[in-house]
């Protein structure tokens, strides 16, 4: 297991094994191995989020060695599927050949869309960006809402909260951003 606060709010973000597994096994380490990802699933337990579940790529899917593409209409059928047993869609993860990735501007503008345009009761969305490296210095986890784009450290790191991408100019824009909860109170 791996845990990250969001900020200041309290609440905290905690990745279980099986779903580290899942990012694993998709890693690029080989120069023929295309991007992959799915969804992020979980329940809710007081102030923390745990993650159960991340869904594998689909058949139908489009990936490339610097793409990838997934399939809308099975994920919509997957957050409904998942619903009714009591788990959450809280976002995309999808991999990077990169050693330490960070989400490009295509990925932190998609995140934002997909805040925006989704019917949910949660504050933003998680993205994680998994690279050829070993969680959890291979992973790279962003929240997005609205207004901001927050990067996760582990919980234990020095500085559990910087600015990630454009959506921040500044870091007292960073530092007030800190309070952005992912479940409403």
């Amino acid at each position: 297991m791996i845990a990250y606060p969001i900020g200041t709010s309290g609440q905290t973000l905690v990745f279980t094994q099986p779903v580290l597994d899942r990012f694993s096994s998709y890693r690029q380490r080989r120069s023929w191995q295309r991007e992959a990802g799915g969804q992020l699933f979980a329940r809710f337990d007081g102030t923390d989020i745990i993650v159960t579940e991340a869904t594998p790529p689909s058949p139908y899917d489009v990936r490339s060695r610097f793409g990838f593409r997934p399939n809308r209409r099975r994920e919509q059928a997957e957050i409904l599927e998942r619903h009714e047993r009591g788990h959450h869609f809280i976002g995309d993860w999808h991999t990077h050949p990169e050693t330490e990735p960070h989400p490009s501007p295509v990925d932190t503008e998609s995140m934002r869309d997909l805040v925006v345009r989704s019917r949910h009761q949660l504050n933003g969305f998680i993205m994680v960006i998994v690279g050829t490296r070993d969680a959890p210095h291979g992973l790279s986890v962003t929240f997005h809402s609205r207004a901001a784009t927050l990067h996760l450290k582990p919980e234990g790191a020095i500085g559990s909260l910087q600015a990630a991408g454009e959506g921040l100019p500044s870091a007292a824009s960073a530092s007030g951003a800190a309070s952005i909860r992912l479940l409403k109170p």
